[in-house]
């Protein structure tokens, strides 16, 4: 990686794991492709940590673009159905225990100054010609509508783009079934989209992520298209979770640092990432 000392960032980084292979030339010619794919390195690193230190331990304007989804906050509701499991919609959902080391239900106002911070954090390590792509979701609460403007406010918001996703179940007929997220887009002064990006539009129709044991799993899909609309640079992902972001780095051919404060989550996404891309850590 040229932009970053990867090693300098964080003692608890992932250790590699080196792939055993032969190296005589019949078992060369004998190996499957698959496993001729996984002697290639990936283009990046996890990191287990805190996502703040981290980042403030990086070099400044040394990121292209940064693809995150944080935790919502979504367990601090007045509607209740996700705390206490009432309403279908939330019935044996992963999230109503949280994220593993997060329980998602912080007060309102720590919650907006700490993704604040965050935000603060991914300003600095971005370059003049990078891009947050900031994904959450809108909802009212106490009869309040949080757009999160709250958290983005001060912040250099581009556009909104809307993910319009499946909607799932949801038996409460007090409300229309909810169907999109949004992603804000965050960008430094020089930033320009890559020629004929911005023919997508900005409503996204993308599925939810399937077959996926983290609680709130980010397509990959989505990661793509924001990836693919910025061209050449590190990319970075704070909230790595199962590693979506890293997964459409490696098929993009990019270089990229992940973060998740979960040591479980890293490995769920280290694993993830070797498995669809076939490369080794």
């Amino acid at each position: 990686m040229t932009d970053i000392d990867k090693e300098s960032l964080v003692s608890e980084e992932i250790a590699p794991t080196q792939l055993s292979m032969d190296m005589t030339s019949s078992k060369r010619h004998a190996s499957s492709s698959r496993k001729h794919r996984r002697s290639r390195k990936v283009n990046g690193a996890l990191h287990h940590g805190d996502c703040i230190k981290i980042m403030n331990e990086m070099k400044k304007e040394s990121v292209k673009i940064i693809v995150t989804s944080p935790p919502y906050n979504i367990k601090n509701s007045t509607g209740n159905g996700l705390k206490d499991c009432r309403g279908g919609k939330w019935k044996g959902a992963a999230l109503q225990q949280g994220y593993d080391t997060h329980a998602d239900a912080m007060r309102h106002g720590e919650y907006v100054q700490w993704q604040r911070d965050c935000l603060t954090s991914m300003m600095r390590v971005l370059r003049q010609d990078g891009a947050i792509f900031y994904n959450h979701k809108w909802r009212v609460q106490g009869g309040l509508l949080q757009d999160r403007h709250d958290i983005v406010d001060g912040f250099p918001v581009r556009q909104i783009i809307i993910w319009q996703r499946n909607g799932g179940i949801n038996f409460n007929p007090g409300y229309f079934l909810p169907t999109y997220e949004v992603i804000y887009l965050i960008a430094k002064p020089k930033f320009k989209l890559t020629p004929k990006s911005n023919a997508m539009g900005d409503v996204w129709k993308i599925s939810q992520e399937k077959n996926n044991e983290h609680p709130a799993p980010f397509p990959i899909e989505l990661a793509t298209r924001c990836i693919e609309s910025v061209d050449d640079g590190l990319v970075l992902d704070p909230f790595m979770g199962s590693g979506s972001t890293a997964i459409a780095a490696e098929l993009n051919n990019r270089e990229w640092i992940g973060i998740d404060i979960s040591e479980k989550y890293c490995d769920m996404a280290k694993d993830r990432i070797a498995e669809i891309t076939g490369k080794s850590f």
